[in-house]
């Protein structure tokens, strides 16, 4: 069985429970970097008419507003990824929308310029949607206590984050700002590899699969690039991995391979 073959079954039970003039079932699809999130979404999209999806990669604030972060706040918010980098207001808008029946822009960023793409290229959502596919690497995670924020989790924090000023804003706005969108989730689904190496063998591949489209440059990383920016995210998503398994609908162990482990 496939991922999206175990969460589709879950969708339809929760669809056929739902009645003609009921909102959208929104579902949160949480998975490490490269665990294929994008790929499962699509193919559930394909199979459920009138979806929509929405990526958390798609709600980072503007260039320019991480810039302000970066000097305002700590250095390594210009970097996208952790919580405090999204544009929190622009998907709860967003989900809102469509919640209401509308055919509303889909927001999309670029990230071979890293920022976010014109509003003109955004695709519509389908009118009176039945399914929304939310899916992202934190979508659903909830903050970590104080006390484990004190030590650092890579050399990153350990080098760039000795204070734990960027850990703890993050947390806060993981506390403070994003339950206004998680809330909105009817559902969620995990998906989780085999351990950490994995999740750096997974981005290089997608980074290896990009340097063949575009070439080097263009935002591609190399090697110790990669690294660096996959450690941004270590501390929440080893997080999400202890801490979310026992509150989603559905949990999925992937192998290596990305397959499903049964």
């Amino acid at each position: 069985m496939s991922p999206e073959s175990a969460i589709a079954g879950l969708v339809a039970d929760r669809l056929a429970r739902r009645g003609a003039g009921d909102p959208p079932l929104v579902l949160g699809l949480c998975g490490a970097q490269g665990s294929g999130k994008s790929t499962v979404a699509a193919r559930l999209a394909a199979r459920f008419g009138g979806s929509a999806v929405l990526s958390l990669d798609d709600l980072y604030r503007t260039w320019a507003e991480r810039q302000r972060l970066a000097r305002e706040v700590h250095p390594l918010f210009a970097t996208r990824g952790v919580p405090g980098t999204h544009d929190v207001a622009l998907g709860v808008r967003t989900l809102a929308a469509i919640a209401r029946g509308e055919a509303v822009p889909l927001p999309r960023f670029d990230k071979a310029i890293d920022d976010r793409a014109p509003m003109d290229s955004w695709p519509m959502a389908p009118d009176r949607c039945a399914l929304v596919i939310f899916e992202g690497w934190c979508v659903g995670a909830r903050p970590q206590a104080e006390e484990a924020l004190a030590a650092p989790c890579n050399r990153l924090e350990a080098e760039e984050d000795g204070q734990g000023i960027w850990r703890r804003h993050a947390n806060t706005a993981l506390a403070e700002d994003y339950p206004a969108l998680f809330d909105r989730l009817d559902m969620l689904v995990l998906m989780t590899p085999p351990d950490w190496p994995t999740v750096l063998r997974w981005r290089t591949q997608q980074e290896e699969a990009l340097r063949r489209v575009r070439g080097d440059g263009q935002g591609v990383m190399d090697a110790a690039m990669l690294a660096r920016f996959v450690s941004h995210y270590e501390r929440l998503t080893r997080h999400i991995w202890s801490e979310m398994p026992a509150r989603a609908d559905l949990c999925l162990r992937l192998d290596e391979e990305r397959n499903l482990i049964l």
